[in-house]
């Protein structure tokens, strides 16, 4: 049966969060498409990974026969969440706006998790062709014509790392106004908030329903 690896990096916990409610029912439909699957999760917020030391860098670059002490252990640590990723049929991913880019937890994990000759910059590379979901959730509206379309990091860097650099086929989920009702300057577009966040949780079941037919074919 498939693996889905769910990976979340939100601060605020399940309940408050709108990219975990989405992402939540994703792996939720997913699970009932594969009652005997499997699901490996992350929750980066509570279990971080390490970020990128020049021990774990270097270590990519060398013979593991040189390595010292650390740097064993730290590439170590990579390999680990390269063969999570390279095991997986397909991934979700949370990804929250924060300051209009992804939360440090999440980079920490990409940046783990690129190693070139291995997962990029490799022909052989295992991971080629996975589909990965991504939620973007965030507080405003960053959507083609928009006031602050400019500020849009989220997508534009996650489609060059995760599609352009990992090869991974990658799809979108982007809850938005996801602010709108804590915030009195944003009570006009609650509403349209609502409207962003049903059709994000419909999306949701929908393309986790897609992905199970495609990999059960």
């Amino acid at each position: 049966m498939a693996t889905l690896l769910h990976i979340d990096s939100s601060v605020f916990p399940h309940g408050a969060s709108a990219s975990r409610s989405v992402t939540d029912a994703f792996r939720r439909t997913w699970e009932e498409q594969h009652p005997q699957g499997t699901v490996i999760y992350r929750d980066l917020s509570t279990d971080p990974v390490p970020h990128l030391t020049a021990d774990a860098h270097l270590a990519g670059f060398s013979d593991p026969a040189t390595h010292t002490p650390e740097q064993a252990a730290a590439f170590a640590a990579r390999v680990a969440l390269i063969e999570e990723l390279e095991g997986a049929d397909a991934v979700l991913i949370g990804a929250p706006m924060y300051n209009f880019a992804i939360p440090s937890t999440l980079k920490a994990w990409l940046d783990n998790v690129m190693l070139a000759g291995r997962t990029f910059m490799a022909e052989d590379s295992k991971i080629k062709g996975i589909p990965v979901t991504v939620v973007a959730s965030r507080g405003g509206s960053y959507a083609p014509g928009t006031p602050r379309e400019d500020y849009e990091y989220v997508q534009n860097y996650l489609r060059a790392v995760l599609a352009d650099s990992l090869g991974l086929e990658l799809d979108f989920i982007v809850p938005e106004l996801t602010m709108a009702p804590q915030n009195p300057a944003m009570a006009e577009l609650v509403p349209l908030y609502e409207a962003s966040r049903e059709r994000a949780l419909e999306d949701a079941e929908t393309k986790a329903k897609a992905v199970a037919e495609r990999l059960a074919a």
